[in-house]
């Protein structure tokens, strides 16, 4: 960090949400920075949150009897351009990186929505009221909509290029679980120094990540691609990077409060199949951080957990150098 740091002490993070229990919504403080840091960290943060986070969209659908989007349907209210953009606006969570293929049927008169899609366990509806189509009396669809994980954005143009497949139509896929990300710079003050500032970051996502994950994974990834140009063997001019051993002391009981932040990092990054990642989650295991404080006895009580996702859990974080607690030192709260 920077060297005025040690003379103002570590900046404090606090989260605060936007609407009482909505962690989907949050605006978070960072400061004191030294001047110009918080345009620095503010907008690197924003364009990797709305650029680079992992999510879920659909990209594809094929509905019987219709080989392009410009057709319409016998008995059904909406085009199929309109259907594609109503599909298109749908908020998943999906749980592995392999692509899957759900469907919906139905005969009207009805409306069908997200609720009325039929899917895996590993793919989460976040708002099933989302319209689909509109059927008249004696309309009837069938179709199937292949779901993915992915980041960014993904024009249906460049997939019609690579995939041409009559009868198989491409959708827009925006995977980016971040709908919002606002940030700005105000002054802050530490004893005589006036010159500092506070940086100010609203986040707003699809109920996929809280907006708290979102932020750490932006974090995170950042530090990645940083540390990538360092080397620890080699310090460039350290006298005039903090040291925080001789920072001075942070001033304000906001400092004395502050708690103390854990990392978290995703477990979806690991990979797993989606019988082990769904024992996991469901038994409160969200991190990479709380899956190495337990043992091999905690994870094999956990309900749909067994020998081979265990060797499986094993085997993931011993590529990365990380491994289980041992039996005597398990400290996490399940």
């Amino acid at each position: 960090m920077h060297i005025i740091q040690e003379e103002i002490g570590l900046p404090i993070l606090s989260a605060n949400p936007v609407e009482e229990g909505d962690e989907t919504s949050m605006s978070f403080s960072i400061g004191p920075l030294p001047p110009g840091f918080g345009m620095t960290l503010g907008n690197a943060l924003r364009r990797v949150l709305l650029s680079s986070l992992p999510g879920a969209a659909a990209t594809s659908v094929r509905i019987k009897g219709i080989q392009h989007e410009y057709s319409t349907i016998k008995g059904v209210r909406d085009s199929v351009v309109d259907i594609c953009l109503n599909i298109k606006q749908l908020k998943l969570r999906k749980f592995s990186k392999d692509p899957e293929t759900i469907t919906l049927h139905g005969k009207g008169p009805k409306t069908l929505r997200a609720k009325d899609l039929k899917m895996s366990s590993d793919i989460e509806i976040l708002e099933s009221d989302t319209e689909i189509v509109s059927l008249e009396k004696g309309g009837e669809i069938d179709m199937e909509i292949t779901i993915e994980k992915g980041v960014g954005y993904m024009p249906a143009a460049e997939r019609n290029r690579k995939q041409n497949e009559p009868g198989l139509m491409y959708i827009d896929a925006i995977y980016s679980p971040v709908e919002k990300v606002q940030y700005t710079v105000e002054a802050a003050r530490v004893g005589q120094r006036t010159n500092l500032e506070k940086l100010l970051l609203t986040i707003k996502t699809n109920g996929s990540l809280t907006a708290e994950e979102a932020l750490q994974f932006a974090a995170q990834l950042l530090k990645s691609y940083f540390e990538y140009f360092s080397t620890a063997e080699k310090v460039v001019e350290s006298d005039f990077i903090a040291d925080f051993s001789r920072a001075g002391a942070q001033t304000g009981a906001e400092s004395d409060a502050a708690p103390v932040k854990e990392s978290y990092t995703p477990i979806e990054i690991l990979n797993f199949s989606p019988r082990t990642l769904n024992a996991l989650i469901n038994a409160g295991v969200g991190s990479i951080e709380q899956l190495t404080k337990c043992t091999e006895s905690v994870l094999s009580n956990f309900r749909g957990f067994g020998a081979k996702a265990l060797d499986e859990v094993k085997a993931t974080l011993g590529e990365r150098g990380l491994a289980l607690a041992d039996e005597d030192t398990s400290t996490i709260d399940l």
